[in-house]
């Protein structure tokens, strides 16, 4: 019979919790309590279905002692392949539940989509995946938050920066980084040839003060007046705001509200979600080295998805899936894609894990 993963270092930490969880002062820190709560839930069920894999398999070996009886034989035949069906389903929901749970799970995102290659049909193209991710979030009724832009002469977007509020804004959104390439015939071209133009997503989990330490002397803050429509409020006084993070040379830009205040908690926000990007690629680097690449590592320079408009296809190149639901998805119908990339990312991350260390 197949060998069970070792569950002793998950039940230690169950009973580790469960301690912690009957302390007053474990409540006394709502983030910590959760935190802690949030473990313990998980490592019940992870015990649960280990326990019910054991039910089951004891019920098994009770039915294979009465296979030889000549009134019991036959029943017993057929208990045994309904308790072996269910345990192949418990066990592979037990490994399923026992990979170390994504710690960006539950955090809202901030996405930065800017123009690359292809001029004035990749700013028009920038607006259309903007465009597709907001309608997105509306159908998972997340909110969305516009934190900078910065328009082009054709009605797109050199660059926009934006919030989206969530519980699984980053589990599902997580996927979107990279290079996005658009082959069709732009509008402004006169000659009806097909154009290939690309546009960059960054996808990144909004930092908390807790996970980045800024320390004010590294900033360097310069306000101005925003550029703009004329006659608005916005472009009247000095309410954009730069921040400079002079130990990485980050800068951010905000200019989206008419508020200096509330521009700079903008900027801030952004600035703190960016130094935790950094940090985290700092670490990944460190283990890089002989690892395969996994689904959605958010490389910029990796072109992940392709939107043929003359053929009506989207095409994600790390799972080689092809749809020809091309202006459904640009309403915001990724939920095929993304339940494709979730499915490669977790059979990934099943093989590249030694439940037994």
């Amino acid at each position: 019979m197949e060998i069970l993963p070792n569950i002793e270092p998950f039940r230690s930490r169950f009973h580790e919790l469960e301690k912690q969880l009957s302390l007053p002062e474990t409540f006394q820190d709502n983030q910590l309590a959760s935190e802690i709560s949030r473990e313990h839930r998980r490592l019940c069920g992870i015990l649960e279905l280990y326990d019910k894999i054991q039910s089951f398999e004891n019920q098994v070996k009770e039915c294979e002692s009465l296979i030889e009886d000549p009134e019991m034989g036959n029943e017993a035949k057929s208990e045994i392949l309904m308790l072996t069906t269910n345990i192949q389903e418990c066990k592979q929901d037990l490994l399923v539940s026992m990979i170390p749970p994504d710690p960006e799970i539950g955090k809202n995102i901030i996405v930065e989509i800017r123009a690359g290659a292809g001029g004035d049909e990749a700013s028009i193209f920038a607006s259309d995946l903007y465009r597709m991710y907001t309608r997105f979030a509306e159908r998972l009724k997340w909110s969305v938050e516009c934190l900078s832009q910065s328009n082009s002469d054709t009605g797109g977007f050199k660059e926009i920066i934006f919030i989206l509020k969530g519980e699984d804004a980053w589990s599902k959104m997580k996927y979107e980084s990279g290079v996005h390439r658009v082959q069709r015939i732009p509008v402004t071209e006169a000659g009806g040839r097909i154009h290939t133009s690309t546009s960059t997503v960054a996808v990144l989990p909004e930092a908390k003060d807790v996970e980045i330490s800024i320390d004010p002397n590294d900033l360097e803050i310069n306000v101005c007046r925003a550029s703009g429509p004329g006659g608005q409020g916005v472009n009247t006084t000095d309410s954009a705001v730069q921040i400079q993070h002079l130990p990485t040379g980050i800068n951010v830009y905000c200019a989206d509200e008419r508020s200096q205040l509330k521009n700079k908690n903008k900027a801030m926000t952004v600035l703190r979600s960016r130094l935790l990007q950094k940090k985290q690629q700092e670490e990944n680097e460190k283990y890089a080295q002989n690892r395969r690449s996994q689904v959605g590592t958010g490389d910029r320079s990796e072109r992940i998805r392709t939107y043929n408009f003359p053929q009506s296809r989207i095409t994600d190149h790390r799972v080689n899936y092809t749809s020809h639901a091309l202006q459904e998805t640009l309403m915001g119908d990724l939920e095929h894609i993304i339940e494709i990339l979730e499915k490669e990312e977790l059979s990934e991350r099943l093989q590249n894990i030694n439940f037994n260390e």
